[in-house]
């Protein structure tokens, strides 16, 4: 018998979902091989429904590179519709909490359509000392707004371009870069790999290009860790609206507008970042080709 699997996507960022028990084989293995868009199903990651003793259920995301991702927006809501789509939860219960790697997180049900289910998340509070990003860069040169010491505008000269970056945690790190030009252009193809495998970052790091299109509106790519270029990242997108918000070049909430689709990001600090988004099942299918 071979894996029974389903396929989801959020704003174009799409994962493959199994069952914690579905498989023996290790999940780094898996999500290599499952994610692979010519040999395997396709996917920017593989999440494991996991039983949670504290929680209602819990989440484990695994990137294409076998790496595990600390936290995963979109991913989040594409495992809380799974659950509720097959009666894992109910959709009577007002907040469901789930288990990740990042700590606790909550889910609210916004509506549920022919073209999917709105859902609104909670993606914890942000993170800014460097030590906990991680980034390796002291405090020095941090800006103070709202009793927050953040570092913005850090430069950093790569083999392609000249970046000015800001840095935040958001479960797992970030480094936005805003310009003036549209990101349709950026080469994010070349930049991003020397970004995410920069020795500022032991842990390697995400990578955001955004452009504020109006006090409500912001356009973005991401080179995510671990996945290369994907249609859409929900941390990522947080950590733009979070930066955004900081720099005073835009309102709260703010849409961020990524090549997938659109995400809604709300933060009033020192609270946690709310995301909301759409999951959407496209298929559910059977792996046989378990080698």
């Amino acid at each position: 018998m071979g894996i029974i699997f389903t396929k989801l996507e959020s704003a174009g960022n799409d994962f493959v979902l199994i069952e914690e028990g579905a498989t023996t084989r290790g999940y780094s293995e898996l999500a290599r091989y499952v994610c692979n868009r010519n040999f395997g199903i396709g996917a920017d990651g593989l999440l494991i429904l996991i039983n949670s003793d504290r929680d209602n259920i819990g989440m484990r995301v695994f990137n294409p590179d076998g790496s595990e991702a600390e936290a995963c927006g979109n991913g989040l809501r594409c495992l809380v519709k799974y659950a509720l789509d097959n009666r894992i939860l109910t959709s009577k219960t007002d907040i469901i909490n789930v288990h990740t790697k990042a700590g606790q997180r909550s889910a609210r049900i916004i509506r549920q359509s022919s073209e999917g289910t709105s859902i609104e998340t909670t993606m914890g509070a942000p993170e800014f000392k460097p030590g906990l990003i991680p980034v390796n860069i002291d405090k020095e040169g941090c800006t103070n707004i709202l009793d927050i010491k953040f570092i913005t505008d850090y430069p950093l000269e790569i083999k392609e371009a000249k970046l000015l970056l800001s840095f935040v945690s958001m479960g797992n790190p970030h480094a936005i870069h805003f310009t003036h030009e549209p990101v349709e252009g950026f080469p994010l193809e070349k930049i991003g790999p020397e970004v995410e495998n920069h020795p500022l970052f032991p842990n390697k790091t995400n990578f955001e290009i955004a452009r504020v299109l109006t006090r409500d509106s912001i356009e973005a790519r991401v080179w995510e860790r671990g996945a290369g270029e994907t249609l859409a990242c929900g941390s990522g997108a947080c950590g733009i609206g979070v930066i955004g918000q900081l720099k005073g070049l835009v309102n709260n909430p703010v849409t961020i507008n990524l090549p997938g689709g659109s995400l809604n990001v709300e933060w009033k600090y020192p609270g946690e970042v709310l995301l909301q988004g759409t999951a959407r099942t496209v298929f559910t299918g059977e792996l046989y080709n378990n080698k």
